[in-house]
């Protein structure tokens, strides 16, 4: 049997600090193994939100499905991760900015080592980045794209002051990105989309984790999934068991879930 928690439950009347500080005992990341093989190798998490018939964005963004408690739950997961992966078109279309540090966790953040704010990681085959795209400079932006990019697109990114680092030759090999992330002493990765970077990630079979919030809508169209196959051969993802490990809810109608992979136990 699991528990459903209502938010009043979880989230008590001391103020939006203790709110989020019991969000984040809701979303531990496992402990990392000190030594072995496995020992540098990330902890990927994925954060999605649907609508209740699956719709993943309304009228072409993800933001049109959330809410306050989605937005809670988004602020206290990247509180707690190392970086930020995600498609460089859903962080435009988006509109995501650079990652800030977070007062409500930056005791948290010291006592396990980790810097200030998580960095932000934009995956990208095309190299369709605006070179004036407002984080792409900062030193915690890093582009992670292939050898095959456009070189046209790759100077201008370069003469604009981004970091590039190719994880592949014809394509975005998502092994080599999270293998990036674990050089990069990254070991908690959070996973914030689009569906095709979330589809690479399933089908390489490196999905630890997904947190998804279901919207208390039904959104009708034709939206995509939260994960999308773009494999070549069409054959279809593999079915991935999943555990729940929290389950809660609020009292806008939105749930939050957390699943874990059967096999996946501790930062690996």
């Amino acid at each position: 049997m699991f528990h459903l928690h209502k938010a009043t439950q979880v989230t008590p009347d001391e103020g939006e600090s203790e709110t989020l500080r019991q969000l984040a005992r809701q979303y531990p990341y496992p402990p990392r193994a000190a030594e072995g093989p496995g020992a540098r190798a990330p902890y990927v998490r994925a954060n999605m939100v649907a609508s209740i018939d699956g719709a993943v964005t309304v009228e072409g963004r993800s933001g049109g499905l959330g809410g306050p408690g989605d937005n809670a739950v988004f602020r206290t997961l990247r509180g707690l991760a190392d970086v930020i992966l995600v498609g460089a078109g859903t962080a435009i279309t988006e509109g995501y900015r650079l990652p800030e540090p977070d007062a409500v966790f930056a005791e948290l953040r010291a006592g396990n080592g980790q810097a200030p704010a998580p960095a932000l990681a934009l995956v990208s085959r095309s190299l369709s980045i605006p070179p004036d795209y407002a984080p792409l400079t900062h030193e915690n932006t890093v582009v992670l794209t292939c050898a095959a990019a456009p070189a046209d697109r790759r100077a201008a990114l370069l003469d604009a002051g981004a970091t590039l680092v190719d994880c592949g030759d014809d394509t975005v090999e998502t092994e080599e990105i999270i293998a990036e992330c674990g050089r990069r002493e990254w070991p908690r990765v959070l996973c914030e989309g689009g569906p095709q970077l979330l589809g690479a990630v399933v089908a390489a079979d490196l999905l630890d984790e997904l947190c998804l919030t279901t919207s208390p809508v039904l959104a009708g169209g034709d939206a995509g999934r939260i994960v999308a196959d773009t494999r070549a051969d069409g054959a279809g993802l593999a079915s991935r068991g999943m555990t729940p490990a929290a389950i809660m809810t609020d009292d806008d109608g939105f749930v939050f879930t957390r699943w874990v992979r059967h096999d996946r136990s501790s930062i690996h």
